[in-house]
């Protein structure tokens, strides 16, 4: 049986959220759309979906106006290190052949929160972020005139697998 620590977690250098072991917040059917996505591009030979329970822990939210400051803050602190090092910032893309506005490459914010964890790992008596949450605006509009769109989500990077408290596959 699958537990937590048996999930891949992503350490590519433009993951939205930073390290971790990602999940669409209730929505396989998102989930499936880009293992899809990246069958077509390669990248995975058969696309599935898992589900899991997740105990958020000491989360970094996105949602919070609070955890949004620290994460602004610690982007600041980013680019002054950078810019005093002489080193450029990175900045999020697309990848070759896509025509996208939403940038789905985020080498900028994924350095940042990369970052923000080196800065709590160096602080004392701070917790480690065990999980990252974040809601993206993604796609076109649902209908004209309209704010919502059609591939909005929340994702989950689980930094800390003991996080994990099962798995299932979801249905159909």
């Amino acid at each position: 049986m699958l537990d937590g620590a048996d999930i891949i977690q992503s350490k590519k250098d433009y993951d939205w959220l930073g390290p971790g072991a990602y999940f669409w917040e209730s929505d396989p059917l998102r989930a499936l759309e880009w293992a899809q996505w990246k069958k077509r591009r390669g990248e995975y030979e058969n696309p599935s979906v898992i589900g899991a329970v997740i105990d958020l822990r000491n989360c970094l939210d996105l949602v919070s106006r609070e955890d949004v400051e620290l994460v602004k803050n610690a982007y600041d602190a980013f680019v002054t290190i950078r810019s005093h090092s002489g080193l450029e910032v990175p900045t999020n893309q697309n990848p070759d052949g896509t025509e996208n506005g939403d940038l789905l490459l985020r080498f900028l914010d994924c350095a940042v929160f990369r970052h923000l964890h080196e800065m709590v790992d160096e602080t004392p008596d701070t917790e480690p972020f065990d999980t990252v949450r974040g809601m993206f605006v993604e796609g076109g509009k649902a209908f004209p005139g309209s704010g919502i769109h059609r591939r909005s989500h929340v994702q989950i990077a689980v930094r800390n697998p003991a996080c994990i408290k099962g798995i299932f596959f979801p249905r159909n």
